[in-house]
């Protein structure tokens, strides 16, 4: 059913999201991203101790694409 919409203020939109105004049939925000962290990163809580020794992170990834994602509009263009 058809909305009627008023003013609408957007402030930022950013990588991966949508502003959906209106009717709509499917919604896919798509993206990828990648964390490394060392030990004890990331502990959440009121009082947190963390021991450790000697320890490295290791940020070597020898693969060219880990997760690759596209999608296939109706025309049968790949984004």
């Amino acid at each position: 059913m058809p909305a009627i919409v008023g003013a609408i203020k957007v402030l930022s939109v950013g990588p991966s999201s949508i502003v959906h105004i209106g009717d709509s049939i499917q919604l896919a925000p798509q993206s990828v991203s990648k964390t490394f962290a060392g030990a004890g990163s990331f502990n959440t809580g009121n009082v947190v101790r963390t021991y450790n020794g000697i320890n490295n992170t290791n940020t070597y990834d020898g693969d060219l694409a880990d997760q690759n994602i596209f999608s296939i509009d109706g025309t049968g263009v790949v984004l």
